[in-house]
């Protein structure tokens, strides 16, 4: 009778997190996915919008008034993508188109009340998940790494795409 092989122990994938050649980079793009597919995935199920969709709704939810490429400066989202996601949340009533007073060229978008509604649940699905992705870390540690990512990201808004 022939001997089974004893079963290769499975590699431990999280070595990755140091041995990348952009350690940072890789971190925070798997922190992000962890936090963000999950929780756009349950989005789509529930309310069946897809992420360029409700990043209209967050951004406008922030200001009164923006372009669409506004959005897509503000999310690093493509426009194109920002520009279909306009389309069907004008046509489902989440946002409104008014004329820009200092271009008439120029359409801004405003968040409707029940876009608002809409973001408010949207926006407790991200925040459930983000919680759950940093639970780990102490009040301490939270304020630290908000500190550092804002940081991080004001430099990155300063950059060219």
């Amino acid at each position: 009778m022939a001997k089974e092989k004893p079963a290769e122990a499975a590699p431990d994938l999280t070595q990755i997190f140091d041995s990348i050649e952009y350690p940072e980079a890789y971190r925070i793009t798997y922190l992000a996915n962890a936090i963000v597919f999950p929780a756009y995935a349950d989005i789509k199920r529930d309310f069946g919008l897809v992420r360029a969709e409700y990043i209209l709704l967050v951004s406008l939810s922030h200001f009164d008034r923006l372009t669409a490429q506004d959005v897509a400066k503000i999310s690093r989202r493509p426009r194109n993508t920002i520009s279909r996601a306009v389309h069907r949340m004008l046509a489902e009533g989440f946002l409104s188109r008014v004329s820009d007073p200092g271009d008439g060229r120029q359409a801004l978008l405003q968040i409707t009340p029940e876009g608002r509604k809409m973001h408010t649940k949207i926006s407790a699905y991200l925040a459930d998940r983000q919680e759950r992705v940093l639970g780990g870390l102490s009040a301490e540690e939270r304020k630290t790494l908000a500190t550092i990512l804002k940081k991080a990201a004001l430099h990155a808004a300063t950059l060219d795409t």
